[in-house]
């Protein structure tokens, strides 16, 4: 029988949370069970729903999760020696994804229902992936351009996703393409410089 009063909330909601990335890092969206992760921590599955209000407000606090994760790790990968961090934010994005596949589809797979709005907070606090990009974006803009920069930011987002998608799923390989990180930080560079942007010159070496 599972516990029912092991828990204060506050540590119910940390342990399922806990327990639930897990279990989403290990077989992503489609196969995600709440009973399975309510298995795992000696709770009902109805204890999820009491805390979180529903299973979509518990995915949405999981996938914040590793919006969270993603956003400190492209820090990380910021944080190291390098000339051109267009360059290794991009390569940031394309291995987060990599490595942490089940998680990453997982935010685009989740679809609130028409009628759910996003939760109250939660929107914030996936926006720090969004500041990262935009920091570095008007970090190379003119001083007289940068509040062009949240919305550049955005549609370089899409651009970089839209490659590392086809990269991840097989479908460049179908058409040829070996190197689609080459081809990300290509056209970010691109769209960067024709927007005004002073560019690092691109490595050879």
């Amino acid at each position: 029988m599972g516990r029912r009063s092991d828990h204060s909330r506050a540590e119910l909601e940390a342990l399922i949370l806990d327990e639930g990335h897990r279990h989403m890092a290990e077989v992503g969206f489609a196969r995600f069970s709440a009973r399975e992760v309510a298995k795992r921590i000696g709770y009902a599955v109805g204890t999820l729903y009491n805390v979180f209000g529903s299973y979509d407000r518990l995915i949405v606090a999981i996938n914040t999760r590793t919006f969270e994760q993603w956003a400190a790790y492209l820090e990380d990968r910021l944080a190291q020696p390098s000339t051109d961090r267009i360059a290794a934010l991009v390569e940031g994005y394309f291995s987060f994804a990599a490595e942490h596949m089940p998680l990453w589809t997982a935010i685009y797979d989740h679809r609130l229902p028409p009628d759910m709005a996003m939760p109250e907070g939660f929107a914030a606090r996936r926006g720090a992936l969004t500041d990262v990009v935009v920091r570095e974006v008007a970090a190379v803009l003119p001083v007289q351009l940068r509040d062009r920069a949240p919305r550049l930011a955005r549609s370089l987002v899409a651009t970089v996703h839209g490659h590392c998608t086809f990269a991840l799923n097989g479908s460049f390989a179908l058409l040829g393409e070996t190197a689609p990180l080459d081809m990300a930080i290509a056209r970010v560079r691109e769209s960067l410089a024709a927007s005004g942007a002073s560019m690092p010159l691109a490595d050879t070496g």
